[in-house]
């Protein structure tokens, strides 16, 4: 876009004069230029380079103007995007302010906000006014890098400000928070499009239904989906292959098809994408006679099979044993032209494998590389997969070594390192079991619930009890709830470290006690607590404060206030995590008084009150609607100068909301801590701006 087409204010944007002054001083040993030609060299020399020289391009490009020997405007685009990528924004608004004082005719497009975002605010506050295309390729930028809220955050400024949202803008925006799974951020965006002047069409609804339906929330979809049709809008074939695929993906094939029978009344025409659903659907329900003959209507439509459609096919085939057929439309395909791609060879590598046929299913994978197409991760875990089912575990750790070199950019996932430990585990070869999992590790790969199981299991069945607490322990942290602990074995894996010699410590009951918590057997762990306290293993806090917090959860509050007591008698003084469950719990179960009760005792003992006891009781008196004590403990708050984190911050909110009309919050609201913490923290100004974005009717600004 030319510069004439830009703003129709120009802001007078000068050097400063001293910059100037010490810039000449620093390059007046540069050649003095005077041709155009010459100044046209030096500029795209001294910012061509790798690391463009730009004030020594910024000072050729003054001298020259000076002496009226004008670049062309390649060679000032040339500079400005030097001076953009160098995120010199200042400099760069401030040459091409001269270049247009001088005529010269640049493109906008290198100082846009597109690539660097920073230029938008000066653009704005030079006083430019921005035209809908450059918002539109902004918002599009910002969304194809998953910055959403920075998008949001634009089109709210701008919206309000600067330039007029268009058709374009709503529908690129919109696709940000789909993309993004924010669906209540993009049907808020589809209420505030009504509003104003732009009406949604059906690329809007297009992109709502969409992002809705990959969410699984179809119901939602369809709803969006008949407002469409009330509003007068023809939805096209990629609105109807959204929901077919939608409803047939959740099983619902009898809905995807009362859809289709729809679209074929209305006209339109189904592509290879429509029957691709049905197609996939019914041959992986193993449904051949509706799939063949809904294959026939493909071919009598003259829609032209793609490589999606018969790799779908051959899926079914496979997977419903039907080997032979799947060979004979394999050979079809590639008669016909379509070439087959990595997920049609992994298709047929798998079903070989499944079969057994490893061997054959590794001529097929030689086949693939032949013909040019890349193995990924999902060959070669088919492969491993074939080789440790059929105890051939030797051949997938050499497979394993061609995966792990760096030449064939090849990344091994959790499910390579899974089968490998699965197999060796099963030949009982802890030491390379280890050594597996050390590369795990050092490869940033933390593993899963099948890792630890396998591992955990294997580990009990050598007799290595150490070993598998080290691993359970690994797992708690990941937050991995292992199915099977139960005090049985806990108990059972306790004789064994005693038989061997081995007293189990405090942390390892700790740690199968936090196991069963999590699994849900509050009874269990109670009993293996209570074996705990039997024997010379005294609980420590961590030990009450798990119980304490399993027991709350299962409402018993009796028992919970017990054994607090107990912590008294062992003389434990409870700790902040204590108080804190007590503080939630109480008040999540409305327990208010005895909540309340809990932080003065808390206070008491010389521990300071987090975010969280006082977001847990702001949320018990906000359901409770009780205004005075939402103000008192606000006020505590600003006394004990607690940061605002995302988490509070969203619960000030809700309480100041529901407080009556009749109240003054600028008069209760207190000055809260100016300090940051690590997270997502906030001043009280900025509290009160979102307070008041949120609830412009509370009218409060910050100072």
């Amino acid at each position: 876009m030319m510069i004439k087409q830009l703003p129709k204010l120009y802001p007078s944007c000068n050097f400063p004069s001293h910059g100037f002054c010490v810039c000449s001083k620093l390059f007046s040993s540069l050649p003095s230029v005077t041709s155009s030609s010459g100044v046209e060299t030096q500029l795209r020399f001294l910012c061509g380079k790798s690391n463009p020289q730009v004030s020594e391009a910024v000072f050729g490009f003054l001298r020259a103007v000076d002496s009226n020997s004008l670049p062309s405007g390649a060679a000032c685009n040339l500079l400005l995007h030097a001076l953009t990528k160098s995120k010199n924004y200042e400099l760069a608004f401030s040459v091409y302010s001269k270049m247009f004082r001088v005529g010269l005719l640049v493109l906008l497009t290198p100082i846009t906000p597109n690539s660097h975002p920073g230029v938008l605010g000066l653009l704005l506050k030079r006083g430019f006014q921005l035209s809908p295309y450059v918002l539109n390729l902004t918002l599009k930028g910002l969304c194809a890098n998953d910055e959403v809220d920075k998008a949001m955050e634009l089109f709210r400024v701008t919206g309000r400000n600067y330039v007029t949202p268009d058709i374009v803008s709503y529908n690129t925006l919109i696709n940000g928070p789909c993309r993004a799974k924010k669906l209540k951020e993009a049907t808020e965006l589809l209420v505030d499009m009504e509003l104003s002047e732009s009406d949604p069409n059906v690329k809007t609804y297009s992109t709502l239904i969409n992002g809705f339906c990959k969410d699984g929330r179809v119901d939602e979809a369809m709803g969006l989906f008949e407002e469409l049709k009330q509003k007068g809008l023809e939805a096209d074939v990629v609105v109807y292959n959204t929901i077919i695929s939608a409803f047939c993906d959740k099983g619902s094939f009898d809905r995807g098809k009362e859809i289709f029978d729809e679209m074929l009344k209305k006209g339109i025409p189904p592509n290879v994408v429509t029957y691709n659903c049905f197609i996939n659907n019914l041959s992986k329900m193993g449904k051949w006679k509706e799939a063949t003959a809904m294959l026939n209507d493909v071919i009598e439509y003259g829609v032209r099979l793609d490589v999606v459609t018969y790799t779908g096919l051959l899926d079914g085939l496979f997977k419903n044993g039907r080997d032979t057929k799947a060979m004979v439309l394999f050979s079809l395909m590639q008669s016909r032209g379509e070439e087959p791609n990595t997920v049609t060879y992994n298709v047929r590598i798998d079903g070989l494998c499944k079969k057994g046929l490893v061997d054959e299913a590794f001529k097929i994978f030689e086949m693939m590389k032949g013909k040019g197409k890349q193995p990924d991760v999902i060959t070669y875990n088919t492969l491993l997969m074939g080789l440790s089912c059929h105890v051939k575990v030797d051949e997938a750790m050499k497979l394993f070594s061609v995966i792990s070199k760096d030449e064939i950019l090849l990344e091994p996932d959790v499910i390579t390192y899974n089968i490998l430990i699965n197999g060796l585990c099963k030949e009982g070869n802890l030491d390379k079991v280890m050594d597996i999992c050390k590369t795990m590790v050092e490869r940033g790969i933390a593993g899963n619930l099948s890792t630890y199981n396998s591992l955990i299991d294997a580990c009990l069945q050598e007799g290595f009890v150490g070993k598998a607490l080290k691993f359970l322990r690994y797992a708690l942290d990941l937050g991995l709830v292992l199915k099977g602990i139960t005090y049985g074995v806990s108990k059972g894996l306790f004789s064994q470290m005693r038989a061997a010699g081995v007293s189990p410590t405090v942390i390892d009951y700790n740690v199968l006690m936090v196991s069963l918590c999590k699994e849900g057997s509050l009874e269990q762990a109670r009993m293996l607590f209570e074996e705990m306290r039997r024997t010379n293993c005294v609980p420590n806090l961590v030990s009450f404060n798990t119980i304490i917090d399993e027991t709350l959860k299962a409402g018993d509050v009796v028992s919970a206030q017990d054994l607090l007591q107990d912590m008294f008698k062992m003389d434990l003084t409870p700790d902040a995590i204590t108080f804190s469950l007590l503080v939630s719990w109480f008040s999540k179960l409305g327990l208010l008084d005895e909540a309340k009760m809990v932080l003065k005792n808390l206070i008491a003992c010389g521990v300071e009150p987090d975010a969280l006891v006082f977001d847990s009781l702001l949320k018990g008196y906000c359901l409770k609607g009780d205004t005075e004590e939402i103000v008192n403990l606000l006020h505590q708050m600003a006394d004990k100068g607690v940061v605002l984190d995302s988490e509070i911050t969203s619960t000030i909110l809700e309480c100041l909301s529901e407080i009556p009309d009749d109240v003054d919050v600028m008069k209760i609201l207190p000055t809260f801590s100016q300090e940051t913490s690590k997270g997502a923290s906030i001043t009280c100004n900025e509290l009160l701006v979102k307070l008041n974005n949120s609830h412009p009717e509370l009218r409060l600004y910050a100072a």
